[in-house]
């Protein structure tokens, strides 16, 4: 995606690190369970610990990659000053399928176009669409309403 930035292919890109069911295990962390079933975790601790690990290395991965951005030149400041990158997670309890609150992360700032250096805690149940509809019209989309949002965010 980086190179792909760099090389000005597109300015446009979706990364999923692993989809909700995932299967997929992890033992080149020391994990050998499948994220899905750990995800399930019924409070177990050791569970929930394997789990930690797992989200520590998505969280790490994501955090190389900006860092690639950060370091890439582009215009007059660099790529993750020009960029919006949306990180996080389709659920915020797993275990309960519950999504409130969910865990979200903006980086960069979009040229300008979004501030960032904040904490904003949201109204509960505040849907996620109000973000992507956020970032869409700050990218210059002419767009009043994605999928639930109830409206744009000024804090972003």
């Amino acid at each position: 995606i980086a190179l792909a930035y760099q090389g000005n292919l597109t300015r446009v890109q979706s990364f999923m690190l692993a989809p909700e069911v995932s299967e997929q295990t992890y033992n080149h962390i020391g994990v050998p369970d499948a994220f899905h079933a750990l995800s399930h975790h019924a409070n177990d601790p050791a569970k929930k610990d394997r789990l930690a690990l797992i989200q520590r290395y998505h969280t790490q991965e994501f955090a190389r990659f900006v860092e690639k951005l950060a370091k890439m030149p582009d215009g007059d400041g660099t790529m993750l000053e020009n960029s919006m990158l949306l990180f996080g997670s389709n659920m915020s309890n797993s275990n309960a399928h519950n999504q409130y609150p969910l865990p979200t992360a903006i980086l960069g700032n979009g040229g300008g176009r979004i501030r960032g250096g904040q904490h904003i805690n949201f109204k509960e149940r505040t849907p996620l669409a109000n973000v992507l509809l956020t970032m869409l019209q700050r990218a210059g989309v002419p767009i009043e309403k994605v999928g639930d949002s109830t409206g744009a965010i000024a804090e972003i």
